[in-house]
């Protein structure tokens, strides 16, 4: 049976670190011109049920610098737009390919594919987990800090996908982390019952926005308003949010060599500043980078 890559709870505390460690190596040997094909004439099947930039290109760019080959596959331009179900869609195209990325909305759709697929299915996104993003950001904390396990990381705004995947990381690792969100925003209820259920004294999950600068190293923010909830009611959400925003004024509150985090696309003005995001604490555009490297770690892990 195939590996697969759905969450970070696929993975032990030593493979996240040696991922990050082949992460850096593989950002050097991309610096230094030199080549590294491991997967020379394997293809990747990229599914795309959610738009992207960042996750399509960093993908494909890793896939032709790794020696294979990337396909892009959209819901509209695939029979998954006519009903074809993931199971279906995966049985075929694990018959073709080495390997199938997926980025998508519900959880349940990913974990259908990779029910019947041959080859490792990577989640590249879904409504509950953004692994590859996670580990991304891991990557650049332990660029500019070394070690994670001793640092104070902060997650504030919707309690999303990259909570949900802030909080999996910390159970792993065991870093301290502060989620700060609004009440009725909280990360989701299944993430936060392993919490409980584990108590790990290492995680909080306040709506106090402060708490996610005193004192920390590392800030982490996101949207406001997720891919696929726009529309009614975003007016209020922003409103609600406001208090949540990363500014300088919230930026004095952290360690003074504390950085900012920001997954992108960031909308400036609402969840960040635009003081903090060009500013010298920002290793946001680092961390956007570090997709390539990373995903060039978990795709020569899971596909050689």
């Amino acid at each position: 049976m195939p590996r697969h890559l759905l969450s970070l709870f696929d993975l032990t505390s030593d493979e996240i670190g040696a991922l990050l460690e082949r992460g850096v190596w593989l950002k050097k040997m991309k610096r230094s011109g030199k080549e590294h094909r491991p997967l020379k004439g394997k293809t990747l099947a990229m599914v795309f049920e959610k738009s992207s930039t960042r996750t399509r290109v960093s993908f494909e760019v890793a896939m032709y610098d790794l020696g294979g080959h990337a396909l892009n596959i959209t819901s509209e331009a695939s029979q998954l737009g006519r009903g074809e179900t993931y199971e279906d869609t995966a049985s075929v195209l694990s018959r073709y390919v080495d390997g199938i990325m997926v980025r998508t909305f519900e959880q349940t759709r990913i974990e259908k594919m990779a029910k019947t697929s041959q080859v490792p299915v990577i989640n590249g996104l879904t409504d509950l987990y953004h692994p590859c993003q996670a580990l991304a950001d891991l990557m650049t904390v332990t660029e500019n800090r070394g070690n994670i396990r001793p640092l104070h990381i902060s997650y504030i705004g919707d309690g999303n996908n990259m909570a949900n995947t802030w909080i999996t990381a910390a159970i792993i690792l065991g870093f301290k982390l502060t989620i700060s969100t609004p009440k009725g925003y909280e990360p989701e209820a299944l993430v936060l019952g392993k919490v409980k259920q584990g108590g790990y004294p290492n995680i909080t999950v306040t709506s106090d926005p402060e708490a996610a600068f005193r004192g920390v190293d590392v800030i982490n923010t996101d949207t406001w308003v997720s891919m696929g909830q726009e529309g009614a009611g975003e007016k209020e959400k922003k409103e609600t949010f406001h208090p949540y925003q990363v500014n300088s004024k919230m930026l004095a509150l952290a360690k003074k060599d504390a950085f900012v985090l920001h997954c992108l696309p960031a909308h400036r003005g609402e969840e960040i500043t635009d003081e903090v995001m060009d500013g010298p604490q920002s290793r946001i555009f680092d961390q956007a980078e570090n997709r390539l490297h990373i995903q060039k770690a978990i795709l020569e892990k899971f596909m050689s």
